[in-house]
């Protein structure tokens, strides 16, 4: 049986080296790390330790990106912004996106599959295409992902220069929330997220693998990691670009606290209309999220299908 377009690219990928020994004692046992973590809960590990990775590299230009989504300045301003702030708040609010970001693609990863394996067990002999079996999951995996909206949401305030004063770190920002306006307020702005995240994810583990295939054949380990940073961050820049007005919508309703929960529409519209109706003034930020995404999603990849080939 031919192999899905959406299976993992580790299949395709030379057997890691042996691992590392020192005097004759192994120093680090990838395989033996694997064993313990199982065939699924290898997937959890690398695509956590891949987001872990990418965030402590790119939050600052994050931070930058996030700026101009919200206030809709230049990226000269932006960072002219940042140098105000000073050099002490330039990782204020990593830590957030450290926990969100490395669940999340834990998850993105690690229930794709296992949503995969589930429903190809059961959708065996019905007729139903794997290319959708494994669509669906993808949508499952993204949705699942939304339950961590709280830690965008913290993000969010932590990065925004008006709240520096109010909101002293992670958790005393977690605490006024809850304490002054309920669980709730945790979850404004989950609506732009969950219609992001679905889709994404659908077209992320539908695409890399037909865009692999179209990249020149390698067969050195430096080779294959090139070629799965191109190939995830291609995906990723796309993908950004494609759903650059959600999270435009989403940082804007996330920066609010308390207040009425307004609908993703209304709040579009206000964006709208405070830019001048301009479009090219709502995708203000794109172009560094373009390249934001195209290192953050290379890494991600890159450092996922590494992983998960020492491991196996």
């Amino acid at each position: 049986m031919a192999v899905s377009t959406m299976d993992s690219e580790s299949s395709r990928t030379p057997q890691p080296a042996p691992a590392l020994t020192k005097g004759g004692y192994s120093v680090l046992s990838a395989r033996a790390l694997g064993a313990k973590l199982g065939t699924q809960g290898k997937h959890y590990f690398c695509g956590s330790f891949a987001a872990f990775t990418n965030i402590v590299v790119t939050f600052p230009i994050q931070k930058v990106l996030f700026r101009q989504q919200l206030h809709g300045v230049l990226a000269t301003e932006a960072v002219q912004q940042l140098q105000r702030d000073g050099l002490r708040n330039l990782y204020r609010g990593l830590l957030p996106p450290l926990l969100q970001k490395s669940t999340t693609v834990a998850i993105m990863f690690g229930l794709y599959e296992d949503f995969s394996r589930v429903l190809l067990d059961r959708a065996a002999g019905s007729g139903i295409p794997e290319l959708a079996t494994r669509s669906f999951a993808a949508a499952l995996a993204g949705t699942a992902e939304a339950i961590l909206t709280p830690f965008e949401r913290v993000q969010t305030l932590l990065q925004d220069h008006r709240h520096h004063g109010r909101f002293k770190n992670t958790v005393h920002t977690f605490r006024t929330l809850v304490t002054e306006h309920g669980v709730r307020e945790c979850y404004r702005g989950l609506v732009p997220i969950l219609i992001r995240n679905g889709p994404s994810n659908v077209l992320f583990f539908g695409l890399r693998g037909p865009i692999k295939e179209q990249l020149p054949e390698v067969n050195s380990r430096a080779g294959h990691m090139a070629s799965d940073f191109v190939c995830g961050g291609l995906l990723g820049a796309a993908l950004g670009i494609m759903f650059y007005p959600l999270n435009v919508v989403k940082s804007r309703a996330q920066s609010q606290v308390g207040g009425a929960f307004q609908p993703c529409k209304q709040v579009l519209l206000t964006v709208w209309r405070e830019r001048g109706g301009s479009v090219a003034m709502l995708f203000r930020g794109a172009t560094l999220n373009y390249h934001r995404s195209l290192l953050s999603w290379g890494i991600i990849n890159a450092t996922y299908e590494l992983l998960l080939k020492e491991l196996s």
